[in-house]
């Protein structure tokens, strides 16, 4: 009989959850999961070997040892409610990666908008230096072919999930903050709360270590002007110590830029990332590498071969007539940014985007209302609950309503299985199109490219 500790992730398809499922797997765990539906991460799990069940019952939990389960999951979940029963271990997806995780270094990447990039944008920096470190994304990356790696190596590259507060569970290393904004606020409530949570997490900071914090941020600025910790700030402020002058954005080539360690040029770099918002993550990048000593020139030679993670400006499809971009996009201020890498393309700008959680839509209504201004065209749709319950009067016609309220001329209420017909009545040669949410609105792309190239073959 196998004697190894078998854990049990609930949720086990989710961003964060599959990489860390992978991660206890090639560790040397008996790992098992639960989720509500089968996806392509799922069938990549049980490729592996991992056993993972449809819905969620008390059954499921069987065998197990630990159970995991992340912020999306609520405690009147019943396999959280049997593991408690039946006094099992029951972890927060931080306090399960600390597991892993207690004799190697962390750098662990927060911030409201730009972790996903960032983190892997240090994990493809840190493997093509020949680190080799453990490294866990909330999204796929071309380098990994998955968003999870075992490594060898004795650093951690990870995100820190500011939702719940559990990434003050850290002391790494290097920390990176890349903003702060009003976002989980059904957790937070008021905004002290969060300014104190990062204020935490920066001193969380080993003292032979460094935070990373974006200077272009205000509330970050006045978090670390009282630290007694290593501050390294980057940005494309004047006072900031690693930071982007002569910035050329490209288009969809990315952009190009000088970078200045203080008073100093240590010279040009391309990225294949779009907009101005990507200029700033690779500056954290950048500064996390030179702290561990990579050279810049080296940086600058392999830097312009990151592609990017899934859903964050992935173009699905490019040609003449159509241009379909699909991101990850779901917070006002997110919007805003990657609207604003199309703003001087001269192209018809159509928006779909799918509000993401009750609470989330509640909190930012007034803000949605006012960040689809680049757009000629938006669709809203349906809310996607990621679990919650709805909360009466928040809607996806709210939102649009709120858009209307704030100006927008064209923007248009569609139920997500009638979005396809309304595309085909307004879509126009030239058009780009932004496909934008956290939700299952990331189907959609493929969905759209289909029709689009049937409606091609019939001319």
């Amino acid at each position: 009989m196998d004697k190894r500790p078998r854990v049990h992730f609930i949720g086990i398809g989710g961003a964060g959850m599959s990489g860390l499922a992978e991660i206890f797997y090639r560790h040397g765990y008996m790992v098992q999961g639960s989720d509500i539906k089968q996806t392509k991460v799922t069938k990549r799990l049980e490729a592996l070997g991992i056993k993972i069940v449809r819905g969620h019952t008390a059954e499921n939990i069987a065998g197990s040892d630990y159970v995991v389960y992340s912020s999306c999951i609520k405690e009147d979940n019943p396999e959280i409610q049997e593991a408690r029963r039946k006094n099992k271990r029951v972890l927060r997806r931080i306090e399960a990666l600390n597991m892993l995780v207690e004799d190697k270094d962390v750098i662990a990447i927060s911030g409201a908008h730009g972790k996903t990039t960032t983190s892997s944008l240090i994990a493809y920096l840190l493997m093509q230096a020949g680190f080799d470190p453990t490294i866990l994304i909330g999204a796929d990356v071309h380098f990994l072919n998955g968003n999870a790696h075992y490594g060898k190596g004795n650093l951690v590259v990870t995100e820190a999930d500011e939702s719940d507060g559990s990434f003050l569970l850290l002391d790494p290393l290097y920390a990176v903050s890349t903003n702060v904004d009003f976002e989980h606020m059904d957790y937070y409530v008021t905004m002290d709360r969060v300014i104190e949570a990062y204020r935490t997490f920066i001193d969380n900071t080993k003292d032979q270590g460094a935070a990373f914090v974006c200077g272009d941020d205000v509330i970050l600025r006045s978090i670390i002007k009282d630290s007694k910790k290593k501050v390294v700030s980057y940005g494309i402020s004047k006072d900031v110590d690693i930071r982007a002058e002569n910035i050329k954005l490209l288009g969809l080539d990315g952009s190009s830029f000088d970078v200045f360690y203080r008073d100093t040029r240590i010279g040009n770099i391309k990225v294949s990332l779009i907009g101005m918002h990507n200029v700033i993550n690779s500056l954290a990048a950048i500064g996390v590498a030179m702290e561990l000593g990579i050279d810049f020139c080296f940086i600058r030679e392999v830097i312009v071969g990151f592609k990017g993670a899934e859903r964050r400006f992935n173009i699905t499809h490019m040609d003449s007539d159509i241009l379909v971009i699909d991101d990850y996009a779901h917070h006002p201020t997110e919007i805003k940014a990657t609207l604003k890498a199309f703003e001087n393309s001269g192209k018809r700008i159509v928006v779909i985007f799918q509000p993401h959680r009750y609470t989330r839509t509640r909190y930012l209504m007034e803000e949605f209302g006012k960040c689809f201004d680049l757009a000629h065209h938006v669709v809203i749709t349906d809310i996607y609950s990621a679990f919650e319950r709805p909360i009466e009067g928040v809607t996806g016609l709210g939102v649009c309503d709120s858009i209307k309220r704030h100006g927008h001329k064209d923007a248009n209420f569609v139920p997500k299985d009638d979005i396809i017909k309304h595309l085909k009545r307004v879509i126009r040669p030239g058009d780009v199109i932004f496909v934008l949410g956290a939700g299952d609105i990331d189907e959609l792309p493929k969905k759209i490219v289909e029709q689009f190239e049937k409606v091609k073959a019939r001319e």
